[in-house]
């Protein structure tokens, strides 16, 4: 089971990050900085331990830094500095060759916006991440027919993404992670657009694939109740800083600050996480 360990991670945007970044360093704040230098802290001095085979859920407002924090994981988006260790190897090391290795066999990405191929069937959606790594037509149908089965999408495998709902939708994206057997699956507010019962019904299967696969799960969201519904541990973030890492019973009974109690107050007498 593969663990993610996040140090001293900073992101910022703008062409003056030095003069940001330095700031940074002395506690400035956000507002601060973009009215001094002209540049957006995406990220302040972030580390995490994400540990293997569980949902680890980092949620925050828009502009958080949530998204921006998870593309850092697969090198979507590059730190400004700090480093991003998986099984203890600096992803940040990584030669363009093995970057896309990586990307290809140890981490996969689903989308709030699917991130489907609208030319592409179901199936070839599914199995993309296979076809890429070399294998025959013949030899990744199997596979992408089981975890197209698994999400419950049996019989749409030649229909093509216009042809489907929002939530089938998002049921290929996810099978076409969970096809591609990566170690790690990183899920940017996945289900943050659809329906309240379709996502119920989304998070319900997330958590029987993490029980039965002991993949580690990387779930971004701004929800607190899917957040503490799904999660094994959560972190907060707010104007880029990390505010509170915990369990759900953590963050719904031991707040760390105004701000994480101002997320909690309307859940008042909420029951306890599934994983709890």
């Amino acid at each position: 089971m593969t663990e993610i360990k996040i140090r001293n991670v900073s992101k910022i945007f703008g062409g003056n990050w030095k003069s940001a970044l330095a700031m940074t360093q002395q506690g400035a704040d956000k507002g601060e900085i973009l009215a001094k230098t002209g540049c957006s802290v995406g990220l302040d001095n972030v580390s995490l331990d994400i540990a293997g085979g569980r949902i680890f859920v980092i949620m925050g407002l828009s502009g958080s830094g949530k998204s921006t924090l998870v593309r850092h994981i697969n090198r979507l988006i590059e730190p400004t500095s700090g480093e991003i260790l998986v099984d203890g190897s600096n992803v940040l090391d990584l030669k363009p060759k093995d970057l896309r290795d990586f990307r290809n066999r140890r981490v996969s990405m689903v989308f709030q916006n699917f991130g489907l191929m609208p030319h592409r069937t179901v199936l070839q959606n599914v199995v993309y991440g296979q076809r890429v790594r070399g294998l025959t037509k013949d030899d990744a149908k199997p596979i992408g027919m089981k975890w197209i089965e698994t999400v419950g999408l049996a019989g749409y495998e030649n229909k093509l993404p216009h042809q489907l709902s929002g939530g089938m939708k998002q049921r290929v994206g996810l099978a076409r992670a969970l096809a591609a057997d990566t170690d790690v699956i990183l899920m940017d507010e996945a289900f943050s657009a659809l329906d309240p019962l379709i996502r119920a019904d989304m998070q319900d299967q997330l958590l029987q694939l993490e029980k039965n696969l002991h993949k580690t799960i990387v779930f971004i969201t701004h929800d607190l109740d899917e957040a503490l519904r799904i999660g094994a541990q959560i972190a907060i973030l707010k104007d880029g800083k990390l505010v509170q890492v915990g369990t759900p019973s953590e963050i719904l009974n031991s707040p760390a600050n105004d701000y994480v109690a101002r997320f909690v107050q309307r859940r008042a007498g909420a029951g306890e996480s599934q994983h709890a």
